[in-house]
């Protein structure tokens, strides 16, 4: 195993996200090999003993813990904005359980995806999702921000954090749909969730799903990045055309470098279908660039 390499600040993580069918830590190892040591853990394939392995790993690595992971060994739709009783259970003890492990490899913080006004099966996560009935927008908030508040002030008697990633809404969806069915799209939705926070919630921003809600709702992206300033204590790159989220590479040109914050600890790399040593590149650019603006 390489020797541990300690980040400079910022720490600039790389997500596991895009190794759908590999074991996280599989991937750590594979990243540390190519000089990544700051990983981001998302998804990938359930294994008996990950945890374990993490755990060891994270002598080595620096990690943080996002959304569905650990995965679970029997998948289930994870939406703390659910009408389903059976379906929030199960949300509020997979954040604990992230929640424990984020503090077992050392980072204290763990963030996810907002929640959403429909229950997709199983078998279609991932993929397209059918059309259905909505939830009442305004109660799915409703419970989300109640949810959330409750599972801060645990989180915050471990002194760990939360951080909430905005969703990203396509024209696709917005057609199929005929309205929104996801939480946290839009800068206005935004700050009133917010604003209900507790100081141990934040806002992880994940420009590429602001660019493409940004396309598909009609507001302004750059001032969009600009209202949100106050909130944001992490950050999600990658890039698109607009029209979805295609985690792509980005560039020196790429459109969040002039407002982005430079101030912070955790920003993750969520570049997919590519080798590692392209994923280092895309490390040392954020690092290079985060030093520059």
């Amino acid at each position: 195993m390489t020797t541990k390499v300690k980040e400079e600040h910022p720490c600039v993580f790389v997500s596991t996200g895009g190794y759908y069918s590999s074991s996280a830590a599989d991937v750590a190892i594979e990243f540390s090999e190519k000089n990544i040591f700051a990983v981001e853990l998302s998804g990938g394939k359930y294994s008996s003993n990950l945890l374990n392995r993490l755990k060891k790993l994270s002598k080595n690595v620096h990690f943080r813990v996002h959304n569905y992971f650990p995965p679970p060994k029997v998948p289930f739709v994870f939406n703390l904005a659910s009408s389903n009783p059976d379906i929030v259970n199960k949300s509020i003890e997979h954040v604990k359980a992230s929640l424990s492990l984020a503090k077992d490899l050392g980072g204290a913080v763990y963030s996810f995806h907002a929640g959403f006004l429909i229950d997709p099966h199983v078998d279609e996560l991932g993929k397209k999702i059918g059309k259905r009935k909505l939830s009442n927008r305004n109660e799915a908030l409703e419970r989300f921000i109640e949810l959330v508040k409750s599972l801060a002030a645990e989180a915050d008697r471990n002194n760990s954090k939360l951080l909430i990633e905005n969703n990203v809404l396509s024209a696709a969806n917005l057609k199929l749909f005929g309205e929104n069915p996801l939480l946290l799209t839009s800068p206005d939705e935004i700050k009133i969730f917010m604003d209900r926070m507790p100081e141990n919630v934040g806002l992880l921003l994940d420009v590429a799903h602001l660019k493409v809600s940004a396309a598909s709702l009609g507001f302004d992206l750059e001032d969009a990045h600009r209202q949100l300033l106050p909130y944001i204590k992490a950050y999600h790159l990658s890039d698109n055309d607009g029209t979805e989220d295609s985690n792509m590479p980005f560039d020196e040109q790429a459109w969040f470098w002039k407002d982005l914050k430079t101030n912070l600890d955790y920003y993750s790399i969520e570049v997919y279908r590519t080798s590692v040593e392209k994923l280092k590149e895309q490390q040392m650019l954020v690092k290079k660039m985060l030093n520059a603006v």
